[in-house]
């Protein structure tokens, strides 16, 4: 698939961005932990510049335990803080809180140098669209003080949001960037909900989530829907269509009904926990950078 989303108010956004960026300390970025590279907007990580910088990834308890602690490794080797947590369920809340104090060290320490105190660390709270950077600030603050929802283009517009006398957030609504030169990015960006249905074949979509299953999660099928394993996806469609009753007039099996339903399957986890990506080994980082 080659999927490209971009919609006009994004242009607005990344300019509103490159504007308050100047006004922030630290800039914590949230990936959905499913797909950390995919998530990461190259955009942010330019405007970002010589800020500091914390990785969040979110929908920990939806992806692969195992490669969740791959990535967290990963990232430490970048020289990258990264914390997994569930901000809908408040997992990680204390890690993520932990985590701010101490990426935003060097910012306390250089306050104190030029006699400044008690100065509040304003971060930014940066990243794709649906990949849940609201919830985890209503999280952290404990109260609805961000707008939410489960699809992209939820927040319109930056909101600042004090959480306590040390910390206050910016949220900003989702950004994508204008070209995914890699298609398999914007399939996943897809599989994830970061791009908006409407754009999509949501059965060709679908079709690339059972492929990725009978490659990487084999038996996951059988188990949910009694669906083979082997074969091409749109006959499995058809098998998931009938064994939840997603049928048109006449007994048919509704393709597009089952599409939506196998895709909502897989992005709210009642396919277990799943990752898209794992992260690079070092030869392969050493021959995309040669």
């Amino acid at each position: 698939m080659n999927i490209q989303w971009y919609p006009g108010h994004m242009t607005k956004a990344r300019r509103a961005m490159e504007n308050d960026i100047k006004l922030v300390d630290l800039v914590m970025e949230l990936l959905d932990a499913r797909a950390p590279l995919s998530c990461r907007n190259p955009d942010i990580g330019r405007l970002a510049g010589g800020k500091d910088r914390l990785v969040l990834l979110n929908k920990a308890d939806l992806a692969d335990r195992e490669v969740n602690r791959q990535w967290i490794r990963y990232f430490a080797e970048q020289g990258i803080l990264a914390v997994e947590l569930d901000a809908r369920s408040g997992s990680g809340r204390k890690r993520v809180q932990e985590a701010i104090e101490a990426a935003s060290q060097k910012k306390r320490e250089r306050d104190r140098r030029r006699g400044i105190l008690n100065r509040p660390v304003r971060a930014m709270v940066a990243g794709i669209p649906n990949v849940g950077k609201s919830t985890l600030i209503n999280s952290l603050a404990r109260k609805a003080a961000a707008k939410t929802g489960n699809k992209p283009g939820v927040t319109k517009g930056n909101q600042w949001i004090r959480l306590n006398q040390r910390v206050e957030l910016l949220d900003t609504p989702g950004l994508l960037w204008p070209r995914f030169e890699d298609p398999q990015v914007g399939t996943h960006l897809a599989l994830l909900g970061s791009v908006n249905d409407e754009v999509l074949d949501l059965g060709e979509l679908a079709a690339e989530g059972i492929r990725f299953l009978q490659a990487e999660y084999p038996g996951v099928l059988a188990e949910r829907y009694g669906a083979q394993e082997e074969g091409e996806p749109y006959p499995i469609l058809k098998e998931i269509a009938v064994a939840r009753k997603c049928l048109q007039k006449g007994g048919e099996p509704d393709i597009g009904k089952a599409a939506r339903l196998f895709l909502e399957d897989f992005r709210s986890g009642r396919l277990g926990g799943l990752s898209l990506e794992r992260p690079p080994k070092k030869e392969q980082e050493e021959m995309e950078v040669q």
